[in-house]
C-alpha cells in the first residue's frame, strides 16, 4: 500500500479527521488528501464525509490494502480475485527477487496439493502463499512448513475451531477418540537454494474457510461448518502474524507443534519411498521428523505420507 495512503488510514482509525488537518499532518495538499481518500474508497474502505471530517467505518473488505491495514507483520499483500495458483505466482515474484510478499486470492482455478493431489480452492476460502528469504540452511527449511501449520491452526482455533495438526502439516479437526479427523487446511512448501543456503522459501496455505463442507471432497471440513463464517481479513492477518513470529523464533516451532499435534500418541503408517513404517507416533525431532515406535525399535521419518490407523 502507498505509504501516504497508509498514513491517511492510520489517522482515520483514531476518529474523524478533517481534510485540512490531514493535509497539515501529512504535509500534502488538500487535493492530494482527496485523491487518497477516493483511492481508499475504490479499495472498498468505507469512508464517510461528515461535519467532523472524514470518518472510517468498519473494515469489511477482503483485498490487499484491507489486509495490510492493521497487519502487525512485515508483509506486503498482492491480492487477486482469482488466480491459477498462489504458489505459482509467488514463484514468479521470488524469481524476480521479491521477499516478504504474501500472494492472496479469493479463488484459485489451478491449485494443487501435496503429491500433486487435487485441492479444491473456491471463492470463500483462504488461499495464500508467503515468500521468505531466510538465512537458514536447507536442513532447517522443514521448520517453515511446521511454522505455517502452527500459524494456521492457531488462527483457526481463534476462530472457534478445534484445530490440530496431523504430521507433518495438515491442519485437521479431530473426530471421535480413535485418531479420525476431517481436513481443514493443506500446506505446500517449495524452496530454491544451494547445498549450504536457502535462496527462498514459499509456504502455500489453503484453508477451507467460508465454504459449505458438503461441496468439498470427502473427508474435508470448513470453518463455516465447524464454527460459522470467519472474518477472512482478520484470519489472514493472524496467520501472517503468527507465521512471522515463529519464523523469527525457530526454537519455539517444534514445542508449539507438539502442543497442537493430533498425530502424537496415534498408531500410524507412514508411506515413504524406501518402504512403510508402522507403529506408534511418540515424538517429533527438533527438525520436525516423526519418531515412530515400531516392533523393531524406534525409527525417525523425515518425510512421508502419514495415515492414522485405528488401534489394534
Amino acid at each position: 500500500m502507498n505509504e501516504t495512503r497508509r498514513a491517511v488510514l492510520e489517522a482515520l482509525a483514531d476518529g474523524p479527521v478533517s481534510g485540512p488537518e490531514l493535509a497539515e499532518s501529512l504535509d500534502i495538499s488538500r487535493a492530494a488528501v482527496w485523491k487518497h481518500i477516493e483511492a481508499l474508497r475504490d479499495a472498498d474502505f468505507d469512508i464517510e464525509s461528515g461535519s467532523n471530517g472524514y470518518e472510517l467505518g468498519e473494515v469489511t473488505a477482503y483485498n490487499g490494502p484491507a489486509v495490510e491495514f492493521g497487519l502487525e507483520a512485515p508483509f506486503s499483500i498482492e491480492y487477486h480475485d482469482a488466480v491459477g495458483s498462489t504458489n505459482d505466482r509467488a514463484r514468479e515474484l521470488a524469481a524476480d527477487g521479491a521477499a516478504d510478499v504474501a500472494v492472496l486470492a479469493d479463488e484459485q482455478v489451478g491449485s494443487r496439493g501435496r503429491l500433486e493431489r487435487e485441492w479444491t480452492a473456491p471463492s470463500g476460502g483462504v488461499w495464500v502463499s508467503v515468500i521468505s528469504r531466510p538465512e537458514i540452511t536447507p536442513a532447517q527449511a522443514p521448520l517453515y512448513t511446521l511454522a505455517s501449520a502452527v500459524a494456521a491452526a492457531t488462527a483457526a482455533r481463534e476462530a472457534g475451531v478445534d484445530a490440530q495438526i496431523k504430521w507433518p502439516n495438515d491442519v485437521v479437526v479431530p473426530v471421535g477418540d480413535e485418531g479420525d479427523y476431517r481436513k481443514l487446511t493443506g500446506i505446500l512448501t517449495e524452496m530454491e537454494g544451494e547445498m549450504d543456503r536457502v535462496e527462498w522459501i514459499i509456504v502455500g496455505v489453503g484453508v477451507n474457510a467460508n465454504i459449505d463442507a458438503d461441496t468439498l471432497p470427502e473427508g474435508a471440513t470448513s470453518i463455516r461448518d465447524e464454527a460459522g463464517d470467519v472474518d477472512r481479513r482478520r484470519f489472514v492477518q493472524r496467520f501472517l502474524e503468527e507465521f512471522d513470529h515463529y519464523r523469527n523464533d525457530l526454537e519455539a516451532i517444534v514445542p508449539a507443534w507438539r502442543d497442537l499435534s493430533h498425530t502424537l500418541g496415534q498408531h500410524v503408517r507412514v508411506d515413504r519411498p524406501s518402504g512403510e513404517v508402522v507403529g506408534d507416533a511418540v515424538d517429533v525431532t527438533e527438525s520436525g521428523a516423526l519418531v515412530v515406535e515400531t516392533d523393531e525399535g524406534r525409527e525417525t521419518v523425515s518425510a512421508g505420507d502419514c495415515e492414522h490407523l485405528r488401534p489394534v
